[in-house]
């Protein structure tokens, strides 16, 4: 019954025409060519969206997008994609492609990994990766070198990911609503937690603190 329900949902996905998505194209405050195709009832990128490649910014959110096509390795101009809010699984290794993103919001999907890919995105700020199936992010995620924010909360992370340690620009962290454990407790039993990390510039640190958090980033990075 449900599988029905999920095929008549998919059979009823709206059809976007070229026209139809060149109408959903405005220019932002800052003079940004700005494709909106959120809240259109759509089980897929529409082919036509190809036609748009030159985009600033892309916004397929709050749809039923479960997969992203190929095609979207064109939209190399692209600094901001939104595509939270869909069905998505899985992202294709194509995404590395597009080396301008400045904002990548994937939050509330189904995502339970990450292409290794994901690391090409040298120019990436602003990462979300919220309320999705994730219990571990990929070594590439180093390479980020300008990412200053990520956000992590509501998945399944057991610790903080160590390659996060490694990003010197990184300012926040949300891991809220994660199931975080104590190595070890007096009990002898995990405690469940929510936790929100954050990171600040050492500059911000007085001479004891900044001691103590090399003494411990030394430590994780040992284990």
């Amino acid at each position: 019954m449900a599988k029905g329900t999920n095929a008549n949902r998919v059979s009823k996905s709206k059809k976007i025409t070229l026209k139809m998505a060149q109408n959903h194209v405005e220019l932002t405050l800052g003079g940004k060519r700005r494709l909106d195709l959120s809240f259109m009832g759509i089980a897929a990128v529409p082919k036509c969206v190809q036609k748009l490649f030159d985009m600033d910014e892309v916004d397929l959110s709050r749809n039923m997008i479960r997969k992203i096509p190929d095609f979207i390795a064109q939209f190399i101009k692209t600094s901001v994609l939104d595509l939270h809010s869909n069905y998505l699984e899985e992202l294709p290794v194509a995404i590395g492609y597009l080396q301008n993103l400045r904002v990548l919001n994937l939050c509330n999907n189904r995502l339970t990994s990450l292409p290794s890919e994901l690391g090409l995105l040298k120019k990436l700020y602003t990462l979300n990766l919220g309320l999705n199936r994730l219990d571990a992010l990929p070594a590439s995620i180093v390479a980020l070198k300008e990412l200053r924010h990520i956000g992590l909360s509501d998945n399944r992370f057991t610790h903080v990911p160590g390659c996060l340690l490694k990003l010197n620009k990184l300012e926040s962290v949300n891991m809220d609503r994660n199931p975080m454990f104590t190595k070890k407790m007096t009990n002898q039993e995990p405690v469940d937690t929510s936790v929100s990390f954050y990171l600040v510039k050492e500059s911000f640190l007085c001479t004891e603190c900044l001691n103590r958090c090399q003494t411990e980033r030394k430590k994780l990075r040992e284990e």
